[in-house]
């Protein structure tokens, strides 16, 4: 339950999640949150990993908030800059590089279907 709160809303303090979570489980304090959040990070990597980390402290910020690691390691300078990574984790850069990859890959594989409609002489998918 406190994977799906992070998952969908972000990184968040053990008090943003115990108020978040309210609806599907009331937890009796803040500390048996952080006893929670902390059960999933220390898990031992035959179990898998660590589910959560305990951010660094925000200039100004009262609380650590903590994130989730199903989607691989959070990246803390995004965080810092106010620009939250996508769920993928995907940067702008990155997301351009792969859209031109998979236009060029796409270019490919139509090349290859016009070549072997040709060759078994046969109408082009979409074509009459």
């Amino acid at each position: 339950m406190l994977l799906g709160l992070l998952m969908l809303r972000g990184p968040q303090t053990a008090g943003e999640l115990r108020l978040n979570a309210e609806r599907w489980y009331r937890f009796a304090d803040i500390s048996s949150v952080e006893g929670f959040l902390e059960e999933l990070q220390d898990r031992s990597d035959a179990k898998g990993g660590p589910l959560t980390v305990k951010l660094p402290r925000a200039p100004g910020a009262r609380e650590q908030r903590w994130a989730h690691l199903l989607c691989g390691p959070v990246d803390l300078d995004a965080l810092a800059t106010g620009n939250p990574p996508s769920s993928s984790g995907a940067s702008v850069a990155g997301l351009i590089e792969r859209v031109t990859h998979l236009e060029a890959e796409l270019a490919q594989l139509q090349q290859t279907v016009r070549a072997l409609c040709a060759e078994l002489g046969v109408s082009q998918p979409g074509q009459n």
